[in-house]
């Protein structure tokens, strides 16, 4: 079972989490795993527009096929900024 919730994260870095467990859990133990997606804006990620590493990782795969670096690329932020 996976449970969601978004949160603000403030300055002071202090996360206050309130999860309500579904009845379909039983009492007793469990192991909780918390996973942090930040929510980055595409202006966020990079000021001056360049990625270096991204770039030169992608032009090793753009001479496969006939997809060229720019497809690649806009199909990676794709996934990421939905």
């Amino acid at each position: 079972m996976t449970m969601t919730q978004t949160v603000e994260i403030l300055d002071s870095r202090r996360l206050n989490l309130n999860f309500e467990v579904p009845r379909e859990i039983p009492m007793g133990r469990a192991q909780v795993e918390i996973k942090v997606i930040p929510f980055v804006k595409k202006e966020e990620k990079a000021a001056n527009g360049e990625t270096p590493h991204t770039d030169r990782l992608l032009s090793l795969l753009s001479g496969v096929g006939k997809v060229n670096i720019d497809e690649i690329r806009d199909e990676r932020l794709a996934k990421h900024l939905k």
